[in-house]
C-alpha cells in the first residue's frame, strides 16, 4: 500500500477532530456571548455549559479516546510494513464508525445507535490490534 492510501483515513479522522473542536469553540463562545453561562460558572469544569455545548463537548472528548489507539497503530503498522489492503479497509471502517458515532452523538444522541457505532469502532480497532500483534509476533521484525 502507498503511504497516502495508508494515511488518508488518519487525515480524515484528524479533520473530524479539528472540525469538532471548531464547532465546540463556536458553541461555547456563543453560550458565553448570549449570557447562557458565566465564565465563573465554567472555570472549573463543564457542568454549567448549556446542553448543546455539553453534547458537542462530550462528542469531542470521545473523539480523543479510541482514535488515539488508532493513530498509534497506523504509525506502528507503517514502521513495520504491515499496513496492507485489509489494514487500510479496516482503517476506513473504523473512521466510518467514528463519523457515525459523532453524527448520532451530536444529533439524536440516542444511546442505542450511539453505543452501536462506538462498539463497532471498538471491535474493529481491537481486531486491527490483534491482527497486527499476531503478524508481528509470528513473523519477527528487525529492530529499528
Amino acid at each position: 500500500m502507498t503511504v497516502p492510501a495508508i494515511l488518508l483515513p488518519v487525515f480524515v479522522q484528524v479533520a473530524l477532530i479539528f472540525g469538532l473542536a471548531v464547532w465546540l469553540l463556536r458553541e461555547r463562545a456563543g453560550a458565553l456571548r448570549r449570557g447562557e453561562v458565566r465564565v465563573g460558572d465554567i472555570a472549573l469544569g463543564q457542568p454549567a455549559w448549556p446542553a448543546r455545548a455539553t453534547q458537542v463537548g462530550n462528542s469531542f472528548n470521545s473523539q480523543l479516546q479510541l482514535p488515539l489507539l488508532f493513530f498509534v497503530l497506523v504509525i506502528l503498522a507503517m514502521m513495520t510494513r504491515k499496513a496492507d489492503l485489509p489494514f487500510v479497509v479496516m482503517s476506513w471502517l473504523f473512521v466510518a464508525s467514528r463519523i457515525l458515532h459523532l453524527a448520532v452523538h451530536t444529533g439524536s444522541n440516542r444511546l442505542g445507535p450511539r453505543f452501536g457505532a462506538y462498539a463497532a469502532g471498538f471491535v474493529l480497532l481491537l481486531a486491527m490490534w490483534a491482527v497486527f500483534a499476531l503478524r508481528i509476533l509470528t513473523a519477527g521484525v528487525e529492530p529499528v
